[in-house]
């Protein structure tokens, strides 16, 4: 499955009309059948989609373990993921759709969205990994350059999991969460360690993106984008660094700033 195809498109630009071939992302719908039974769809880019549907069983908490999986088939043809477990959570089902409501810093704000986020999210009480601020510059650029899909059709997220060194694993996604899924399924298959790592990232931090974060286990997230005020509140609570507005040599640190060095 390609991850573009090309399109005829008028372009109108300086008073003028031409007609080009522009190139677009792919959306691929994967429909995950889990022990037989059907679980949900992703629409994604077809690349990745193993590592994409265990990310997400693991961060959903719908297993526990990577080795809970005894077999995972991916049908491209079909858009079907065959997972078949030995267990899963009990309750997950129920979880997924009960709200849960906590107050973020004892201020009777509203905090996780969901049972099982509250359940999946790590709370960040070590400080194992510090950046200076050229490690920001230069992790962002780093991104930027790696963008190859997003230069060509503007239409991905990009997300990696790095350390002050550079880059583990880099991936894009017409969906922002599958990107980071596609990266906590690898390091889960490939027993990589997130201690000590970043998570680089070319959108903004909404609440969901900062919980992502959380359930992979990183301290740090950067965004050449901005955050969002719950993202805010749960970064807050949950001990992570959030730096946004990454862009030319300044940027903002919006929660737990001890983890950038020179401040």
């Amino acid at each position: 499955m390609e991850k573009t195809h090309k399109q005829q498109i008028w372009r109108f630009t300086n008073g003028q009309w031409e007609v080009k071939e522009d190139t677009i992302a792919t959306e691929f719908p994967v429909t995950v059948k889990l022990n037989g039974k059907e679980l949900l769809t992703i629409v994604c880019t077809p690349e990745f989609i193993e590592d994409m549907v265990i990310g997400f069983l693991a961060s959903e908490r719908i297993i526990i373990d990577y080795n809970d999986i005894q077999d995972i088939r991916v049908d491209e043809a079909l858009g079907i993921v065959h997972v078949t477990t030995s267990k899963t959570f009990p309750f997950f089902e129920q979880l997924q759709n009960k709200r849960y409501i906590t107050s973020c810093c004892g201020m009777s704000r509203q905090g996780f969205v969901f049972a099982n986020d509250a359940l999946t999210a790590k709370q960040m009480t070590e400080q194992t990994v510090t950046l200076q601020p050229a490690h920001c510059f230069q992790l962002m650029k780093t991104l930027n350059e790696q963008a190859d899909l997003f230069h060509q059709t503007g239409g991905v997220h990009i997300a990696a999991l790095c350390d002050t060194d550079g880059f583990s694993v880099t991936r894009m996604d017409i969906g922002r969460h599958n990107a980071l899924d596609k990266i906590y399924g690898h390091c889960i298959q490939n027993s990589i360690s997130v201690r000590n790592k970043v998570i680089v990232f070319s959108g903004r931090i909404s609440s969901e993106i900062l919980l992502k974060v959380a359930k992979i286990g990183c301290e740090i997230v950067l965004s050449k984008s901005a955050p969002t005020e719950l993202a805010i509140q749960l970064a807050e609570e949950l001990g992570i660094t959030a730096v946004g507005f990454i862009r030319g040599q300044s940027f903002n640190v919006y929660t737990h700033p001890e983890r950038i060095h020179t401040l």
